[in-house]
């Protein structure tokens, strides 16, 4: 089976300040879209994970649980502290990883992938209708 290609974004307007998830899950010929306004005074970077955590949530219900996914992101700080690259010293972002590793116990092989914005659009446009929309 092909693996799974997840798209996450998340931005704060104002950072902090208001703040949005984006997820797109590519299976196929099968495609599903998320997004959710986060409250008021949060960081892009915890933004950022917080779609991670909705993308596994959505995967697990899908299904996704025995398919190779591969997350793209345009966080690269995010990519490199879940691959266990880069130190995570905010205490916030500590926690959100814990979040994402926990979840990752329910998957099989997961990696994360940096892509430039140009390739996340449709993720980072979800994340704007969230915020205009508080969804």
């Amino acid at each position: 089976m092909p693996k799974v290609v997840i798209y996450t974004d998340g931005g704060a307007r104002g950072n902090p300040g208001p703040a949005g998830a984006g997820v797109v899950i590519i299976d196929g010929e099968k495609k599903a879209e998320l997004k959710a306004y986060l409250g008021e005074k949060q960081t892009n970077n915890w933004a950022e994970y917080e779609a991670v955590v909705i993308a596994l949530g959505k995967a697990l219900e899908m299904l996704l649980r025995d398919r190779e996914l591969e997350f793209r992101l345009d966080s690269q700080l995010v990519v490199e502290q879940l691959k266990g690259s880069w130190k995570i010293k905010e205490p916030g972002l500590k926690a959100q990883a814990a979040k994402v590793r926990s979840l990752l116990k329910d998957f099989g092989t997961v990696t994360f992938t940096y892509v430039p914005r140009e390739e996340n659009k449709e993720a980072d446009r979800l994340v704007n209708e969230a915020l205009d929309e508080r969804v």
